[in-house]
């Protein structure tokens, strides 16, 4: 199982700040005008306006003007996650973290003690959703790449379950990029 935290930084900034919910809010640099550096995060409400992780903040406030640009609070975010990794550890013996907002976790041999991965998936997202108020992605598949393909196909919020024998099947069918 392959989780991922959606637009992870903004999504703690609108979870601390009330008044940015639902509002265009990038995340990156110290949140002055005219500073270079790069998005380290957007929400979705911005990703319209073609807004993107790891582009220039001068072109991010080019394509969208109202949105409210935050500096990164690293603190803040390592404390989110580790609340998110304390519900992942009643879930899986092995958990493989990549960064502060995914992670791999094995659920081999778990079935019988957690029932059907697709509803282990379920409840952990509600549950990260419930006690963290974050929303997570998660995709489901018998090897990580697989996996992780599957939790960027959906996101925000997404549950992709791909089937052992189905993986190239589910490949096949995606668009090369």
């Amino acid at each position: 199982m392959h989780v991922d935290l959606d637009a992870f930084y903004a999504s703690v900034e609108q979870l601390r700040r009330p008044e940015l919910r639902g509002k265009p809010v990038v995340v990156g640099g110290t949140g002055e005008p005219g500073e270079r550096g790069v998005v380290a995060a957007a929400s979705y409400e911005v990703r319209p306006f073609g807004v993107r992780s790891a582009m220039p903040l001068s072109r991010a406030r080019r394509l969208c003007p109202t949105a409210t640009f935050v500096p990164c609070d690293f603190p803040a975010y390592r404390e989110a996650s580790r609340a998110v990794f304390g519900v992942l550890d009643h879930y899986a013996p092995v958990i493989e973290p990549l960064a502060l907002d995914e992670a791999y976790l094995d659920l081999t041999g778990q079935e019988a003690l957690m029932g059907p991965p697709s509803a282990v998936a379920q409840r952990l997202r509600d549950e990260v959703k419930r006690g963290c108020g974050l929303d997570i992605s998660i995709g489901v598949a018998s090897c990580k790449l697989v996996a992780k393909v599957a939790s960027d196909l959906r996101k925000p919020r997404g549950l992709v379950v791909v089937p052992a024998g189905e993986e190239a099947t589910f490949l096949a069918t995606l668009p090369l990029q």
